[in-house]
């Protein structure tokens, strides 16, 4: 495999020798229409993808603790020292609250009319940039940089009661307060601030970077599916590569199926 795909080769390499199959002849494909290092947790969902497999294909039992810790093989590689948040949320079948060493549970999620808008700026995200410029933040200038840390910390609890009581005029609200603390922490880009001017100029609830930032998606809450057209229609038209339109209202969080795929 390329150097690329190292995280997924050990990966492979890890579980083969976990069965003792290290001569098995398979053939694996992979298939995914989630885009590769835009803060989307694409490296994640094709590790937790590849375990389970594994598991399936010799017909054992496998836990959530186990997957999780098998899955951040390859992110270690990928991301060097990742939190764990997105393997946590892939293999997740309901949005989780996610607090590093801590706490992984799941939330209660009540939206049901509003609807989401991703946009791809075509820009590949930057993770370790991006973790290495806010910690630097932080030692440089902890007077400006630990207030804007410490309110997201505060815009993610209150964020959670807002998905919990389904009122996402006030997650809108909350989502533009976090992207303008997030580019002050200097890990936006001008093409998801522009994109993020964009989807609020045309009825969006709110709007903001997604992943570690310095490239990567944008999202945004709109009120209803007709909101949601208009914002993708714009987005596109400003330059995004490619945006998705997801509606909450036909997800069930009981079974974690989709009732309808992504609409481009």
């Amino acid at each position: 495999m390329a150097d690329n795909l190292k995280g997924i080769r050990l990966l492979i390499t890890k579980l083969l020798a976990v069965f003792h199959a290290q001569d098995l002849n398979f053939h694996l494909k992979i298939t995914s229409k989630v885009p590769a290092e835009r803060g989307m947790g694409s490296s994640a969902a094709t590790a937790v993808a590849i375990v389970r497999v594994f598991f399936n294909l010799f017909e054992t039992p496998l836990t959530r603790a186990r997957l999780l810790s098998l899955a951040n093989i390859e992110e270690q590689i990928t991301h060097g020292n990742p939190s764990g948040l997105d393997t946590a949320t892939a293999s997740s079948d309901a949005p989780i609250w996610f607090i590093r060493n801590q706490v992984n549970e799941q939330i209660d999620f009540n939206l049901s009319t509003p609807t989401l808008v991703i946009a791809d700026s075509g820009i590949k995200g930057k993770t370790s940039e991006a973790v290495s410029l806010v910690r630097t933040n932080l030692t440089d200038m902890p007077e400006d940089a630990r207030p804007l840390i410490d309110q997201l910390g505060q815009i993610a609890k209150s964020a959670r009661n807002a998905l919990a009581t389904s009122d996402e005029v006030l997650l809108g609200q909350l989502m533009n307060q976090s992207q303008t603390n997030l580019a002050k922490l200097g890990v936006s880009t001008a093409t998801l601030d522009r994109f993020c001017a964009i989807a609020s100029q045309n009825g969006a609830l709110g709007a903001k970077l997604t992943g570690s930032g310095l490239g990567g998606c944008m999202i945004s809450i709109a009120k209803n599916q007709v909101d949601a057209q208009r914002i993708a229609t714009a987005l596109r038209t400003a330059g995004a590569t490619q945006t998705w339109i997801q509606s909450f209202a036909n997800y069930d969080y009981s079974t974690g199926e989709t009732h309808d795929n992504l609409v481009k």
